[in-house]
């Protein structure tokens, strides 16, 4: 257990250091040459150092983006999760000192390149931290937040969320900046959801041995029922048990680890969900549902 619990710090630790590297590479070769504004916090931290450069006062973004995270990160702190919000102050901090660090380099003298490769790095900065239970700081905690409260898609309230920057930048430095500004949010959104698809629900089909040792193990790991189907293997002639569950797809790593842990042998055959009717608890009812049996 304690080697389990050191690769996944380990693993936190690399996606942590991965995303920041990624963010503050989107930011200061391809978004901030080309006036191109990013999403959330880093967006409104590029427009005030835009504004102060005209100035004649250069400030690096990254100094207004750890500006930024203090509050947000108190948010987080309360609203979310202590471990979600230590690793995304991890991340927006590590990713405030590479774009200080970074030099501001134009790669790409072509816009709409810059917008949409700024747009796809952000994603992906932003996606797997995510996916994997914490975020870059931010906007994400806020977006977090109010996924657990409207139940919309982490993309689609990002884009709503970042809908006030496109105005701004529009207003401040042109209507063709806030243009490919809005690819750029756009494509980050896409590659938000299409990596972290916690809204998409899977169906597992699990045939194991071990059906007793597999479903005490899952009834650890997950809030999910599970029904328990009696099989024959047709080539072997033993008898077996298939489980079958439904989860969201943010929840595939926890199933998959928690199977593989009790019975390395058993075949996991997973199946895309369309639609579900009746009870499928999302994240706050699961953690009311842990709280209320922890008490007892």
């Amino acid at each position: 257990m304690l080697k389990t619990n050191r690769r996944e710090v380990g693993k936190h630790l690399l996606i942590l250091i991965g995303s920041a590297i990624i963010t503050a590479i989107a930011l200061n070769e391809f978004l901030v040459p080309g006036k191109i504004f990013s999403a959330g916090i880093n967006g409104i931290s590029q427009i005030i150092a835009t504004l102060l450069a005209a100035g004649g006062i250069h400030l690096s973004t990254g100094w207004f983006i750890l500006l930024f995270n203090i509050p947000i990160g108190l948010l987080g702190w309360f609203k979310v999760g202590r471990g979600f919000t230590v690793y995304s102050i991890m991340v927006a901090i590590l990713t405030s000192v590479l774009a200080i660090i970074v030099p501001v380099n134009n790669i790409s003298n072509n816009a709409l390149l810059a917008a949409l490769f700024g747009g796809i790095l952000t994603g992906v900065g932003v996606a797997y931290p995510l996916k994997y239970g914490f975020s870059t700081g931010g906007m994400d905690i806020i977006a977090v937040v109010l996924e657990k409260t409207t139940g919309r898609t982490i993309g689609t309230l990002m884009l709503m969320i970042n809908f006030g920057i496109v105005i701004v930048a529009g207003f401040l430095f042109g209507w063709e900046s806030a243009l490919y500004t809005i690819i750029s949010i756009y494509a980050m959104s896409r590659v938000v959801d299409s990596i972290h698809t916690r809204h998409q629900k899977l169906t597992a089909f699990i045939v194991t041995s071990q059906q007793d040792a597999v479903i005490a193990e899952l009834n650890q790991t997950l809030i999910r029922g599970i029904t328990v189907i009696p099989s024959f293997g047709a080539y072997t002639r033993q008898a077996s048990t298939v489980l079958m569950t439904v989860i969201s797809r943010y929840e595939l790593y926890t199933l998959e680890h928690a199977v593989k842990e009790v019975d390395p042998s058993a075949f996991v055959n997973l199946v895309n969900t369309v639609d579900i009717e009746g009870n499928f608890y999302n994240e706050t009812e699961q953690l009311k549902l842990r709280e209320k049996t922890a008490k007892k």
